[in-house]
């Protein structure tokens, strides 16, 4: 039997209420009890294994203070039909970045930082870092 790929809406938006639940601090288990469902049902939400209800999206929104439309904010769109002025494509790599638990401590760290020359230094030093290709070690 083959194995079902979920949806790519489906992997975005749960990748973004992974996302939201993480910056805002709340475990899968304290967002699985306040909905009524186990961590586990959570996780699947989160992977896009399970599809989200709309009325469950609503709750979800609702309780990490989000409208519903951010879910849906740079989500994959059919490449057959013209998109406009959208750029999803550019920027699902930060939608991407923002879903791993580094990306959120990245950024909860950052916004901390209360001096902007010092933000500015790290974000310039974050990019030398990245454009300094991979070095080989010798043992």
């Amino acid at each position: 039997m083959l194995k079902k790929v979920p949806n790519p809406i489906d992997r975005h938006v749960g990748s973004r209420v992974r996302m939201r639940r993480m910056l805002a601090g709340v475990s899968q288990e304290k967002l699985g009890e306040a909905l009524g469902l186990t961590f586990q049902q959570v996780q699947k939400y989160e992977k896009g294994t399970n599809r989200i209800s709309a009325s469950r999206l609503q709750q979800i929104a609702k309780m990490l203070g989000v409208p519903v439309a951010f879910f849906f904010d740079g989500a994959p769109t059919d490449d057959s039909v013209e998109g406009g002025f959208a750029d999803s494509a550019s920027t699902t790599y930060v939608a991407d970045f923002l879903a791993t638990s580094e990306g959120v401590q990245l950024t909860k760290a950052f916004v901390r930082i209360k001096s902007p020359r010092v933000r500015r230094r790290l974000v310039d030093l974050v990019e030398s870092l990245a454009d300094t290709p991979n070095e080989t070690i010798e043992q």
